[in-house]
């Protein structure tokens, strides 16, 4: 789903004549001000019948492409961790797989980008701290927020995971980025690194 745009998902989750009639109403309410066209089509297009978690999906992502606009914004959103936990439970949670993304941000802790960095398996994901240097140095980036899930369930944080931190936060500090957190998350929990003086 993350690969489609704003105006498949709302195809997807509403069907096409509904997401046609729809598109600036939608994009206003979801805060996606991008990709859509201004004009309705004279004849109605077939709507597709979409599996129910296809729909849920579509919902997902758009609500998180919102949060991510959010948080692009000049805004204390970032300063709060709850509004991080919000957007990265919709970013991983759910996923089979252990994957690593960071939050790149600038000097006024403004979004740069989010992104997947590292797949791994159900049980363990291999992160490169020199991966993250060279993209932090591409971004021109001033901090980051990083964060890893859990497909196990639990959000309690391995030695593993508080070594790699620890690693990070040295790496990068070499080029002037701080680490400001690192999340774990569940399908049903957030675990803050900070929140819990490990950072």
């Amino acid at each position: 789903m993350m690969n489609q745009t704003n105006r498949e998902l709302l195809d997807i989750l509403l069907g096409s004549s509904a997401a046609n009639c729809l598109n600036h109403s939608l994009a206003e309410l979801f805060g996606l001000r991008r990709n859509f066209p201004a004009t309705v089509p004279g004849i109605a297009e077939e709507i597709p019948a979409y599996a129910v978690s296809d729909r849920l999906l579509a919902a997902r992502e758009l609500l998180r492409r919102a949060l991510e606009e959010t948080l692009r914004e000049p805004s204390d959103s970032l300063a709060s961790p709850d509004a991080v936990k919000s957007y990265l439970r919709l970013f991983l949670g759910g996923q089979e797989y252990e994957s690593f993304v960071a939050l790149w941000l600038d000097a006024q802790n403004r979004l740069i980008a989010s992104m997947e960095m590292f797949r791994g398996t159900t049980t363990q994901t291999s992160v490169y701290p020199r991966e993250m240097v060279r993209v932090g140095l591409k971004l021109n980036a001033s901090a980051v927020i990083v964060a890893h899930n859990h497909p196990s369930g639990s959000a309690e944080p391995s030695r593993a995971d508080e070594m790699l931190t620890q690693q990070l936060r040295q790496a990068l500090a070499l080029i002037d980025v701080k680490v400001l957190d690192h999340f774990i998350v569940t399908d049903a929990s957030v675990m803050s690194f900070a929140e819990r003086g490990l950072i």
